[in-house]
């Protein structure tokens, strides 16, 4: 528990092996609340962390972040949800995870499955980010995707975060885009407009590439409601994130899809901090709607290193 706060630490209860902190945040609470339900992403077709590990081979970014990070680094996940990340970037390492996320209940699936599958060097979290319950300058790395537009404030969840972040540390940090989203938020209010009926729902099953694909039905109905029923939701632009970076001291490296226009991905090694113009950005910006970023809810990552 070197990680908590030493104001925390005589506040701390145990659920098995998680960390509970109370947390008594409105918003917060509310989204804990919804995914209480349905943990998102799920472990439906992951039996082994074989599975889990062949079914992230296909993600380059997490692929290159594993070489890139090396061993012996200290990482947290926040808002991890069931913890695939985490438990991904733990095994075969002696890094040392922490997986925080307010949900319980989905924190329960990530510390059995890492249970089941012998994985010891994560701990995992029940808290609320924006109690600040972390040591400051204690990671190597932060990795915080698709949590912050879910909170009360996104810039101020952010700040918090970067606190947690080591001198020349990596955060990384995925957010909705409010341009390459267009196509979820048509489809969002097509489902208000059919008062989020079965008849609705169906349509938007029929029409969303990703609850198209040959996926478990717990898997999709998971989908289905953190995209469409979620009651807290905000999205951004990356010029935003470029002006939080500036305000944090955080120095921009790269992104992904990347400023530079370029087809492929660009390892993390190879970033070269190119921000483009406003001009090229909301062109990116703008093409996502047409590809699989945009098809798969407009999600965008940002990487930047601490000073």
């Amino acid at each position: 528990m070197k990680f908590i706060k030493d104001k925390f630490k005589n506040k701390l209860n145990f659920y098995d092996e998680i960390l509970v902190l109370e947390q008594k945040n409105v918003i917060t609470s509310k989204v804990a609340n919804f995914y209480k339900k349905t943990p998102f992403p799920n472990y439906n077709e992951f039996d082994t962390i074989q599975d889990l590990l062949n079914t992230l081979k296909s993600n380059k970014l997490i692929n290159d972040l594993k070489k890139y990070i090396g061993f012996n680094k200290r990482i947290i996940e926040v808002g991890s949800g069931t913890c695939q990340l985490s438990i991904a970037l733990a095994s075969g390492t002696n890094n040392s995870i922490v997986s925080l996320d307010p949900t319980l209940e989905a924190l329960k699936l990530g510390s059995n499955f890492a249970e089941k599958n012998n994985i010891k060097n994560i701990k995992f979290l029940n808290a609320d980010l924006f109690d600040d319950p972390i040591k400051e300058s204690f990671f190597d790395l932060v990795w915080c995707s698709g949590v912050l537009h879910h909170t009360q404030n996104t810039q101020k969840g952010l700040k918090i975060i970067l606190k947690w972040l080591k001198p020349k540390g990596l955060i990384i940090i995925g957010l909705y885009n409010k341009y390459g989203r267009m196509r979820t938020f048509a489809r969002q209010i097509l489902y208000k407009v059919f008062m989020k009926s079965i008849f609705g729902k169906n349509i938007i099953y029929f029409l969303d590439p990703y609850l198209r694909k040959n996926l478990s039905q717990e898997k999709k109905e998971a989908w289905f409601k953190d995209q469409y029923d979620h009651p807290v939701e905000r999205s951004h632009s990356m010029d935003e994130v470029l002006k939080w970076f500036d305000e944090n001291n955080i120095d921009f490296i790269g992104s992904v899809p990347s400023i530079e226009l370029n087809d492929g991905y660009t390892s993390i090694q190879n970033m070269n901090c190119f921000k483009g113009t406003f001009i090229t950005r909301i062109i990116l910006q703008l093409s996502m709607i047409f590809s699989k970023n945009g098809s798969e809810g407009g999600l965008f990552i940002m990487i930047g290193k601490k000073n």
